[in-house]
């Protein structure tokens, strides 16, 4: 693959598109996924065409505010969510832990994306996984439609005796 010489900062307004094909590329891409929320209705497998796809709202790092950016007075700090479809082509099976997906309502909260020989695993909060079997990866994501405000910031602890927070709490709002 060719060396990147476009920064995901100087995307600026522009929607976010990528084709992951090697692990590495995987990386990148789920570091820009991660504190997605994902509802259970909005992915599906489709066996015959051995295609993976799910449209999530996607936490815009590339343009939230800079850690520790403190509002003038009387504003509020606002980051931004946008859909963004993400599909895994050559897949042969799906499996689920930790979750049941008749729960259609569920969201998932994506902590990262990982490939290892033969399947790529999505991990999720609360010890959730779905692991897509392929052949190799290929990976198509895209931001869908325009992005829309929200005070919601994804947090994470910073050592073993926090308790984490939920992106954007369990309803997903934001």
């Amino acid at each position: 693959m060719a060396p990147r010489d476009t920064s995901l900062l100087a995307l600026g307004d522009k929607p976010f598109r990528v084709r992951a094909e090697d692990s590495e590329d995987l990386a990148i891409a789920a570091s820009l996924l991660q504190d997605a929320l994902l509802p259970v209705r909005e992915m599906t497998f489709e066996a015959r065409d051995r295609r993976f796809a799910m449209v999530v709202q996607r936490y815009k790092w590339e343009t939230a505010p800079a850690q520790g950016t403190v509002p003038a007075e009387g504003d509020t700090l606002y980051s931004e969510r946008v859909h963004c479809g993400i599909r895994f082509e050559g897949v042969s099976a799906v499996r689920t832990h930790g979750f049941d997906r008749g729960k259609r309502d569920r969201i998932l909260n994506l902590l990262t994306i990982h490939a290892s020989d033969g399947h790529i695993d999505l991990a999720f909060s609360d010890n959730v996984t779905i692991r897509l079997a392929v052949d190799r990866i290929l990976c198509h994501i895209e931001d869908l439609g325009e992005p829309w405000p929200t005070v919601f910031a994804p947090s994470h602890p910073v050592s073993d005796d926090e308790t984490a927070t939920s992106a954007d709490g369990a309803s997903g709002a934001g």
